[in-house]
């Protein structure tokens, strides 16, 4: 069986904390899906093809990984692209509890996935698109906090 992992999130944007997690999830996985969710509901600062055409750009070269955009449940997503496991970042405890609670429940739902738990690397700790966001919305320079390709 292939190991298919999903990485979902909003990616808005997507940080070098991302980069990293999915570049060391790479060889633990025959593939990795960049799960890009749009949920209308939520205000988002990028538009969903600016935000896919980063993550393409960013992973051009790695045949490993693509990304895909999606809605609705996310373990549905997995049905649709038969993945067999759910790739999760992990930053601090309070990441951990959120998330915990999304596996779990997921686990119930769709006993067949099993959600993998990377924690982020230290330098990475402090970045999170919901700050990056607020840097760039106020004049800030962001730039130290995003992969190159991400130009907004």
């Amino acid at each position: 069986m292939k190991r298919i992992a999903l990485f979902p999130g909003t990616f808005d944007p997507i940080t070098i904390g991302h980069v990293n997690i999915i570049e060391r999830a790479m060889p633990m996985f025959d593939e990795i899906v960049v799960g890009i969710g749009h949920n209308s509901s939520k205000a988002t600062l990028f538009k969903i093809e600016q935000r896919l055409n980063w993550v393409n750009s960013i992973f051009s070269n790695a045949t490993k990984v693509r990304a895909e955009v999606y809605e609705g449940l996310t373990v549905n997503f997995c049905d649709k692209i038969e993945a067999n496991y759910i790739l999760r970042g992990i930053r601090t405890m309070a990441d951990f509890d959120y998330e915990k609670n999304i596996a779990q429940m997921n686990k119930l739902i769709h006993p067949q996935t099993e959600t993998i738990f990377l924690m982020c690397d230290p330098t990475f700790t402090p970045i999170s698109s919901s700050v990056v966001r607020d840097l760039i919305r106020n004049g800030g320079d962001a730039a130290m906090f995003l992969p190159k390709e991400v130009k907004w």
